[in-house]
């Protein structure tokens, strides 16, 4: 059914920039909501960025600035640009989609329980 699939995860130094991509298939009402998300080896997954339909975006306080998410709907697509990248920054980051329409604008949108498919992750590294 619902696939998704990223892109884009490379080894950088820090300064450096990075664009994910999320390609997704079989989706039956356009994408209501997608997300990144990130894990670190030994922390919890955390919510980066997340974008509605109508392209209103949401960023955790760790990447505001620095990262942009973005939708190309015409190509089922969903982009993550990370400028400015961190050793912190360092983790599996994965695309997440979510059927939900109600959701309050704002954090909930990062919350990684109202995703219902993931994606198998890409691996981006920052070093120092």
């Amino acid at each position: 059914q619902v696939q998704l699939v990223e892109s884009g995860g490379d080894s950088v130094q820090a300064g450096g920039s990075l664009r994910l991509s999320c390609v997704a298939s079989g989706f039956t009402d356009d994408m209501t909501l997608m997300g990144w998300f990130r894990q670190a080896p030994g922390k919890e997954r955390e919510g980066v960025a997340a974008i509605s339909k109508r392209e209103d975006t949401v960023y955790a306080d760790s990447v505001k600035g620095r990262f942009t998410i973005s939708r190309d709907n015409a190509r089922n697509t969903v982009y993550l640009q990370m400028n400015g990248l961190k050793p912190e920054d360092t983790a599996i980051y994965y695309c997440a989609y979510s059927s939900y329409r109600y959701f309050t604008y704002g954090n909930p949108w990062l919350e990684g329980s109202k995703y219902e498919h993931w994606g198998q992750g890409t691996q981006v590294t920052v070093s120092s």
